[in-house]
């Protein structure tokens, strides 16, 4: 079951005083003292910070819905050239993104949300500080660690989205209520500052209560975000002056990837998280299993009622079928040549593309699967079909997002030690990745290449990164952070241009593919796919498999130059964040502005 955590403030409070046999004082009496110093109560408002990943437009409809696309291995469904400059969902994606963008630019949407939940944080970690008498109680000890580290994900959030922000990190008052945008830098060091205060607050996995599941901050999380943290701090960004990296000794690339080494490591060798297999994770979180200490070691909890990871990740529903009461399902996926950047023996490849999606068409009460086209792939890491429950919301389905996994940590520890010079253990943390999704022979030939220098293994990092994570909107900001987001989208273009017409690495791919469903409704067979699969012998033998066109239908390319073209619009290193939206600025006193590189300082 998961924990439903995501309740307001108030209530919270107030179960808290109702459901258990305490002697507590009665709400109207209630001071900050009292709130803090009573475990049952400072947890309350530390769970509070929850809240706002789930509001409306926060993560829930708006940052985990639109963040990071489009990119080399992700999109919106689908994009599209002929709507830039509509103001609308392509223009979040393609960016080119104005401040009065339609979706957006609302009093209610990611941007105030994460700024309420740091007001929460700020208020738990003043209070906590003040009442919770840390030094000799752990559990609170370890409330004032988490509040720290989910404070620390909004920023990092805020950052990743708009650049340089406002930074408070105390409550509001009058002095700060008008705030301009702090330098990135500023408040990267502060982060990494209060996440390793909070390692020594915080429980792993598993240590006590409070961390048996995957929806309460552990170390292991805190010290993968930290890295993670440092790995952006230390990289690329868009700045006043240009896109470049920090000057800010403090965080320099060589400091920043020690870090990032260290504690990757130290949460490697912990055992308190383990990998399992690829597929397992997924159906785990769709299982909703919270359990703690396996591959996944953090994730944003969405009660059932809440939260549209599915609806943005899944595969495409088209009824209320029987596997869910909800028609949604797709809304991004693949950019079109991702399937065929896999190794066809690659466990990773049928699980993280799908050509199909589930029909509107219901036969006694059932859907079946239906295939799709080339430039309409869906993600299928997420699958209703994989669920343990009914949905009961017409576009929540209540699906954890999964912040943070093991197999990140892996790739993370293997990244540092290679930049730092160390290509043969950098080999050690890829391999546990790799062979749990290739055939030894192919891991082998994979270390060879790799390993034969730096730059090689620099590059292996690049594309299993890609091929690990597609789906789980890691991929723009690892682009920006290492600098080759300008040429790795013209090399999506071109790789997109080359799959169109079939060209370069995508010659040889046959015309038209085969389907098969009629044995399994829940199942579709393919073939054609892969080079070499036209042969018109094993085609004789398919009896009434249907053909399908794949690449060009009705005498035009399936992936048009609009999808094509669409990706992106504008130099991407120059434009990689969002503006701060209009109706901030409007109210923000003059403070807040989106001049030069998008307000850029």
């Amino acid at each position: 079951m998961k924990n439903k955590i995501k309740i307001s403030l108030l209530s919270l409070t107030i179960l808290g005083l109702a459901s258990c046999d305490m002697d507590a004082p009665t709400l109207s009496t209630l001071d900050e003292s009292t709130m803090f110093s009573t475990y049952a109560l400072a947890e309350a408002e530390v769970m509070s910070i929850n809240v706002s990943f789930g509001e409306t437009n926060s993560y829930r409809g708006r940052y985990l819905p639109y963040y990071g696309l489009n990119n080399d291995v992700e999109i919106g469904n689908s994009p599209d050239l002929s709507k830039a400059g509509d103001d609308n969902k392509n223009d979040l994606w393609n960016m080119n993104t104005k401040s009065t963008n339609s979706q957006m630019n609302t009093d209610n949407n990611a941007y105030a949300m994460f700024y309420q939940g740091i007001e929460r944080a700020n208020l738990a970690i003043q209070g906590i500080r003040k009442f919770g008498n840390i030094e000799n109680n752990k559990d609170m000890a370890h409330l004032l660690g988490e509040a720290l580290t989910l404070r620390a994900v909004l920023y990092n959030d805020l950052i990743k989205g708009w650049g340089d922000v406002p930074g408070r990190f105390v409550p509001n008052n009058n002095d700060n209520i008008y705030l301009p945008r702090m330098n990135k830098d500023s408040i990267f060091i502060r982060l990494l500052n209060d996440l390793k205060e909070a390692e020594e607050l915080c429980y792993w996995p598993n240590e006590n209560k409070i961390t048996s599941t995957t929806e309460r901050v552990n170390k292991a999380f805190v010290k993968s975000l930290r890295a993670r943290i440092a790995l952006y701090a230390g990289g690329f960004a868009l700045r006043g002056d240009g896109f470049r990296r920090s000057n800010t000794e403090a965080l320099a690339s060589d400091k920043m990837f020690q870090i990032a080494k260290q504690e990757c490591e130290e949460v490697i060798a912990s055992g308190h998280n383990k990998l399992g297999s690829f597929e397992e994770n997924f159906k785990k979180l769709c299982e909703d299993n919270i359990a703690a200490g396996g591959e996944s070691i953090w994730e944003i909890p969405f009660s059932a009622g809440r939260g549209r990871v599915l609806y943005t990740l899944g595969v495409k529903h088209n009824s209320k079928d029987q596997y869910t009461q909800q028609a949604q399902g797709g809304a991004n996926g693949p950019i079109a040549y991702l399937f065929y950047d896999y190794d066809p023996e690659d466990l990773r490849r049928d699980i993280t593309c799908v050509p199909y999606e589930w029909s509107k068409e219901l036969v006694n009460g059932k859907a079946h699967v239906t295939f799709r086209a080339i430039n309409k792939w869906c993600f299928g890491k997420l699958r209703y079909e994989w669920m343990k429950r009914t949905v009961t919301s017409t576009n929540d389905d209540g699906i954890n997002f999964q912040y943070m996994r093991l197999a990140d940590v892996y790739l993370m520890a293997a990244e540092a030690e290679n930049e730092l010079g160390n290509t043969g253990a950098a080999w050690t943390y890829m391999e546990p990745v790799l062979s749990r999704v290739l055939p030894a022979a192919k891991v082998a030939a994979l270390q060879a290449k790799y390993t034969a220098s730096q730059q090689a293994f620099r590059e292996g990092i690049y594309d299993q990164r890609a091929l690990e994570f597609a789906g789980e909107s890691l991929r723009r900001a690892d682009l920006v952070r290492w600098g080759i987001i300008d040429q790795k989208m013209e090399l999506a273009k071109q790789k997109l241009t080359a799959l169109q017409q079939r060209t370069g690495q995508y010659e040889g791919y046959p015309d038209k593919v085969y389907i098969n469903n009629a044995e399994d409704k829940d199942k579709i067979q393919v073939y054609g796919f892969n080079k070499g699969e036209d042969d018109p012998d094993v085609i004789a033998t398919l009896g009434n498999w249907e053909s399908k066109n794949w690449f060009v239908s009705s005498g035009k390319y399936t992936l048009d130059d609009n999808y094509i073209n669409g990706l992106y619009t504008v130099q991407p290193s120059t434009h990689c964040i969002w503006p701060i939206w209009q109706t901030f600025i409007d109210k923000s006193n003059n403070m807040l502005n989106n001049d030069g590189n998008l307000g850029q300082l």
